[in-house]
């Protein structure tokens, strides 16, 4: 099983590396900011494609007002004002009032749980108050560097799909290239035994078969070879292009 305590080191290891990367853009784009970047370090979703929901906002807003759990709504509309900048003043009002919304029902748990004695989670509800407050006030800024982070974090996720893809394809060519060769040494060794009842005039000429074929197979397994060299070949210059334009991004993002 070391193989697999191996892939999973190997998986905790890229995952501490992407939550790095997430961290090193998001303090990039809040600049000094220490408080955009702690709500936003909480509340932007690195995986907007599975993370948000797929819902409809008006639906996630219906759900909230019975749950009285509007997270999912906030995620939804901060998601969708990063992504349609002309419709920013309507999401700004919708985020508004999301929040207005979510305030009084954690005041008054919060207010529970004080004359309850329950200190640490009256403590959270009270980070959780200040948070809706921040996001009322801060609206703009928070879809500003929201836009920004989605926008980078979904050119970067459909390089890592477009990457694992072109990965798979390699595995699978090196899989049909172990088939083929099973395939033709049982080939070889069922006419190495035909060859065996042979006449002597019969063998020769099959021989000289066996030799012509054997070329014909090796000019193919060395005209596959060369398939998987370019695809290496491709793939170097792919990741050097998009290296290029994540520069030539950061570089952009700096300007504004």
């Amino acid at each position: 099983m070391w193989w697999k305590k191996k892939q999973e080191k190997k998986e905790v290891i890229e995952e501490k590396k992407e939550e790095k990367k997430e961290e090193s853009l998001l303090k990039e784009l809040c600049g000094d900011d220490a408080k955009l970047y702690d709500f936003l370090s909480h509340y932007l979703c690195v995986d907007p494609s599975t993370a948000i929901s797929k819902k409809d906002l008006d639906i996630l807003t219906e759900e909230a007002e019975k749950s009285g759990d509007f997270s999912p709504a906030v995620d939804k509309a901060i998601f969708e004002a990063s992504q349609n900048p002309g419709e920013r003043e309507r999401y700004i009002k919708v985020i508004r009032n999301l929040a207005s919304k979510t305030l009084p029902g954690m005041e008054q748990e919060k207010e529970k749980t004080e004359k309850e004695g329950l200190t640490d989670r009256a403590a959270f509800l009270g980070r959780r108050i200040e948070d809706q407050k921040f996001l009322s006030e801060r609206t703009e800024d928070i879809i500003n560097v929201a836009s920004k982070f989605y926008n980078e974090e979904l050119v970067e996720l459909g390089e890592d799909e477009r990457k694992e893809a072109r990965g798979k394809e390699r595995e699978i060519a090196k899989s049909d290239e172990w088939r083929i060769g099973e395939q033709e040494k049982r080939e070889r060794e069922a006419r190495q035994k035909e060859r065996k009842k042979m006449g002597k005039e019969e063998r020769r000429e099959a021989e000289k078969q066996e030799k012509r074929e054997e070329l014909s197979a090796e000019e193919r397994k060395e005209a596959r070879a060369e398939e998987r060299r370019e695809a290496e070949r491709e793939e170097g210059r792919i990741e050097e292009l998009e290296k290029t334009e994540r520069e030539a991004r950061k570089e952009e993002r700096r300007g504004n």
